[in-house]
């Protein structure tokens, strides 16, 4: 399997829009893997997980043909996660030659902002119908799509709807995509995860060396994460274990992060980066 981080930051991106802080005044001046869009990931050039404004960026950056994309997985509503009036664009008279259908997979609250998204006046002479679906998904209920297993997670993170963290197995390889949460989950959704062997795990570090209690990870809380899953035997040493989804409020520019994770076998992650495993 291989993953492609699209966008690693955070709600407000890195720099944020509207902000003159010393960590998005350094990303301005240094570039490069200090600027983060908002948090996408692409599983295999197959899956695509969640979609951000930044989506039609990420698309010309790294050359995606997204209308062969068939599959969506959403985490959960907000909209540096969810933003779906763009899904109008993948109807044929703005994206030629999509291929199939593209579904798409979220909780309650994703099916309304999808809904509420597309059925707008103006896109009605466009319907969607036989270009994008939609199916509502309910927690631990796994699911098939493309040869993938996928299992929704339920997340600790926004209380007023059920935000998902995703298992993704294939070909005896497993993927733990774990943005946004914090550490307070449900004993249930631990032990779904502790019923797994990780060949990656992809751990939210939204507020950097600072405390959080949920809803959001630090960088120690992502430690304590993978501690948990050493000690239940679901990773190995080969394992690779990636922090991302990043804040110009965790205060750390990403040498800073780099430098962290390395010295405790993890990889920060960047805009683009692409790992195998």
């Amino acid at each position: 399997m291989e993953i492609q981080y699209l966008g690693t930051a955070a709600a407000e991106g890195l720099p944020a829009l509207f902000c003159g802080c010393e960590i998005c005044n350094q990303a301005r001046k240094a570039g490069g893997k200090e600027v983060r869009t908002r948090t996408q990931s692409l599983i295999d050039n197959k899956i695509l997980i969640d979609f951000p404004p930044d989506t039609y960026t990420h698309a010309i950056s790294y050359g995606l043909e997204l209308g062969q994309i068939g599959h969506l997985l959403v985490t959960h509503s907000h909209m540096d996660h969810f933003f779906p009036v763009e899904l109008i664009h993948r109807h044929e008279h703005f994206g030629h030659h999509a291929k199939g259908m593209l579904v798409v997979y979220g909780n309650e609250a994703v099916e309304k902002a999808f809904y509420d998204a597309v059925l707008i006046d103006r896109f009605r002479v466009h319907p969607l119908d036989e270009a994008v679906s939609f199916v509502r998904l309910r927690p631990f209920g796994d699911f098939e799509a493309e040869g993938y297993h996928i299992i929704p997670v339920p997340a600790d993170h926004d209380r007023r709807e059920t935000c998902f963290i995703y298992i993704i197995e294939k070909d005896g390889k497993c993927l733990l995509y774990g943005h946004d949460t914090g550490m307070q989950m449900s004993d249930e959704a631990w032990k779904c995860i502790f019923d797994h062997r990780f060949d990656l795990v992809s751990l939210d570090a939204t507020m950097g060396k600072k405390h959080s209690d949920g809803y959001h990870m630090g960088l120690f809380d992502a430690v304590s994460f993978v501690q948990r899953l050493k000690e239940q035997g679901c990773i190995g040493e080969r394992t690779i274990k990636v922090v991302n989804h990043f804040s110009h409020n965790g205060e750390m520019t990403h040498v800073q992060l780099e430098d962290f994770a390395k010295e405790r076998g993890m990889l920060a992650a960047y805009d683009g980066m692409k790992v195998s495993f």
